[in-house]
């Protein structure tokens, strides 16, 4: 089987023909299977929907509980038959829940990743890499240019801050699913034990990471309501990106203002924010991670999607490797 005619683009997201199924579809479908719960990859309304369990449970918390109509728990690592075809689920190492997704039927398996990181992280599985004919990767930071430092590093410059400047709040701008709770997780890895203080937009994530058995210590909520201003001196404070344009932001006085993400490596984009402490911290691969990933993988050929394209697909001309851009719309990197 040609691996076109097994999964291929279309308006509404990956398409598996034989199976009958979408993957992380950008409308409504009869049938989709999800990589994880971030809001441009799962959307409500679909009829039937297969993800992991976290991922399910995240996208009951984030859309209700008529976010479908029908769901199917995917196990990691079994397999699962749809319409002949073999589906199954592995890691991803992105957030909570997240998972890729390998798709096979008539000799010929197509993984497709998702958003992915080889990173450690506290907060969710390591990345397990599927070997396969076609790989699916994204390339959100897909350019040589994106090299991210140590993550620990990076929240080291946060703490060392709360140290030189114990009079001033520290208001970190962290996407509410994945990065608020690793941003969490790395500061009380870094020995930061104070209360941690987060915009209500986290307070059922955070608490959902909580019963899957990840510690985020002592977590409060970041109102002010007959409070004195001056309790959350020398405080961390974490709100999503969009809690800094309104008026949540302005109520805490001379706050530090930080945010969390790969982007913070292009100084432009940190200007612009407002930035004054940046913490390049990603839920994706770096350029060299990416790299890493298919030389370890081997597949036959390279599908590349939502990111900087073109430069990975060059990447994998060079090597020998078949690899082609799919240019797929409705995938937002700006949240990371």
């Amino acid at each position: 089987m040609k691996p076109d005619a097994l999964l291929y683009p279309t308006p509404k997201g990956l398409y598996c023909a034989p199976g009958d199924f979408y993957v992380d579809p950008v409308h409504p479908v009869e049938r989709a299977l999800i990589t994880h719960g971030h809001a441009d990859h799962a959307r409500s309304g679909h009829t039937a929907v297969m993800a992991t369990r976290q991922t399910l449970d995240i996208m009951r918390i984030r859309y209700g509980e008529q976010f479908c109509v029908s769901e199917h728990v995917a196990e990691l690592r079994q397999t699962t038959v749809i319409n002949g075809v073999t589906v199954s689920f592995y890691p991803a190492g992105h957030v909570l829940g997240s998972a890729q997704i390998a798709i096979e039927k008539d000799g010929m398996r197509i993984v497709v990743s998702g958003d992915y990181k080889r990173r450690a992280d506290p907060t969710c599985l390591p990345f397990e890499p599927v070997k396969c004919d076609v790989f699916i990767t994204e390339a959100t930071f897909g350019l040589p240019v994106f090299h991210h430092p140590d993550d620990r590093a990076e929240i080291g410059k946060l703490i060392t801050s709360l140290k030189q400047f114990p009079e001033r709040s520290h208001l970190v701008g962290a996407y509410a699913l994945g990065k608020a709770q690793r941003v969490i997780a790395l500061l009380r890895e870094g020995g930061h034990d104070a209360p941690i203080y987060i915009h209500g937009a986290l307070t059922k994530l955070c608490d959902y990471y909580e019963t899957q058995g990840i510690a985020l210590g002592d977590l409060r909520p970041a109102t002010l309501t007959g409070k004195d201003k001056s309790m959350f001196a020398g405080a961390v404070i974490i709100g999503p990106p969009s809690a800094f344009a309104d008026k949540w932001a302005r109520r805490f006085i001379d706050p530090v203002s930080i945010f969390a993400s790969g982007w913070m490596m292009v100084r432009q984009r940190a200007k612009q924010r407002g930035v004054e402490l940046p913490i390049i911290l990603s839920d994706h691969c770096d350029w060299p991670e990416l790299l890493a990933t298919i030389s370890e993988i081997q597949p036959g050929e390279v599908w590349v999607t939502h990111g900087r394209e073109e430069a990975l697909v060059r990447w994998c001309a060079l090597q020998g490797i078949a690899a082609r851009p799919l240019h797929l719309v409705g995938y937002d990197d700006e949240g990371e």
